[in-house]
């Protein structure tokens, strides 16, 4: 999709500019102590969140402390406890541009009760923002090597933070396949397919777990020859041991990139950690 293009070009050049100044104006790279924003385990400020309900962007303090395991935002700046508590262990931040409408929008999205919740922010300063999504990546990086322990290095870095496999606009119907079909904004997080009714909800509607072939996970181009109700001709069947799921894309571009998306982790065989998010899975209709 459009933004999910230009959000992969505006992503690259924030970063990649922050990276050279950090580089060659502020040397981080040379005076360690320059690292502090964002290595210190702590790190508190006022970033402009976006309202859940009315889409207003707030002033929120926000506290990310590795100690309390956890990123916090207050809807008061003198408020005692938190609006919420995101633990490390599941947050994850990438940036969105485009989809946010600000140049250094980020989305934040940690498991709450093992369902999604996405928290959108932004600060005018594009190093403030960088500094944060950094402070992020270090504290997920401390928590995981101590969960675990003896890993290389190199191993834990594409774990920190996370780009989402494809997001787009598809048509989906419910579970017993007779109801119309409603065009719903999806994103694929790794093996979670989360589907929207607004790109910038808070909550998904429903979530779908795409697990491996081995444990009879099946994409299919097309819909059952039964199926009516559907606008957009390029259809994909998900069958899960559960279910099976229909979607119907805008364009067959679209549709073969969503099949190579989903193709791709049905190839991949499940991790043991993966079998537990199976396990407590939600499959909502």
């Amino acid at each position: 999709t459009i933004i999910h293009s230009l959000d992969e070009n505006s992503r690259v050049v924030l970063l990649r500019e922050q990276w050279i100044r950090a580089k060659y104006e502020r040397k981080e790279f040379v005076c360690v102590e320059r690292q502090e924003p964002y290595s210190a385990g702590y790190r508190e400020g006022f970033l402009w969140k976006r309202g859940r309900d009315n889409g207003q962007f707030l002033s929120r303090k926000c506290i990310l402390s590795e100690r309390d395991g956890a990123l916090k935002y207050y809807n008061k700046h003198d408020a005692r406890e938190p609006k919420a508590l995101m633990k490390i262990h599941t947050l994850n931040a990438s940036f969105q541009p485009g989809k946010i409408g600000q140049p250094h929008g980020l989305q934040v999205t940690y498991l709450k009760d093992n369902s999604t919740r996405n928290i959108f922010v932004y600060h005018k300063d594009g190093k403030e923002m960088v500094d944060w999504f950094n402070a992020i990546r270090a504290a997920r990086f401390h928590y995981l090597q101590v969960a675990f322990p003896g890993a290389h290095h190199a191993d834990l870095v594409p774990k920190l933070t996370r780009n989402y496999i494809k997001e787009g606009y598809m048509e989906k119907t419910g579970p017993k396949h007779t109801e119309g079909f409603k065009k719903r904004w999806f994103t694929m997080d790794d093996r979670r397919l989360m589907y929207f009714k607004d790109p910038l909800d808070a909550y998904a509607r429903g979530e779908v777990f795409i697990g491996s072939k081995e444990n009879s996970y099946i994409v299919l181009p097309g819909l059952p020859p039964s199926t009516q109700g559907y606008h957009w001709q390029f259809g994909i069947t998900i069958v899960t041991p559960d279910r099976k799921f229909l979607f119907t894309c805008e364009t067959e571009e679209e549709q073969q990139d969503w099949m190579a998306a989903f193709q791709g982790l049905v190839n991949r065989p499940m991790l043991p950690q993966e079998y537990a998010v199976e396990a407590h899975f939600k499959h909502k209709p």
